[in-house]
């Protein structure tokens, strides 16, 4: 898997499509690293580890890269479910 590469590929999904920029954020401060202030690059991503575990969950390969679609779809259902009043399930 390449790391920085799924990084780039949210970022640009969030430039290409304005409205999941919120979507974007509220992933990236969800998977952030506990004590990312602390270390290089003083940016609120994930650990590589927990990256792959969810690569490898979702496709079955911690290698996969998710397309472009697959993004927005994953962001999309997260801004959809967190809207859900709690209990319910949709």
């Amino acid at each position: 898997m390449r790391y920085g590469n799924i990084l780039f590929r949210f970022a640009a999904l969030a430039l290409r499509h304005p409205g999941l920029l919120p979507a974007v954020l509220a992933a990236a401060w969800r998977f952030r690293a506990a004590g990312w202030w602390r270390r290089a690059p003083f940016l609120p991503v994930p650990p590589r580890r927990y990256l792959e575990w969810r690569l490898h969950t979702a496709f079955g390969s911690a290698d996969a890269v998710p397309s472009a679609r697959q993004l927005a779809a994953y962001l999309r259902w997260t801004r959809a479910t967190g809207r859900a009043p709690r209990g319910e399930i949709r």
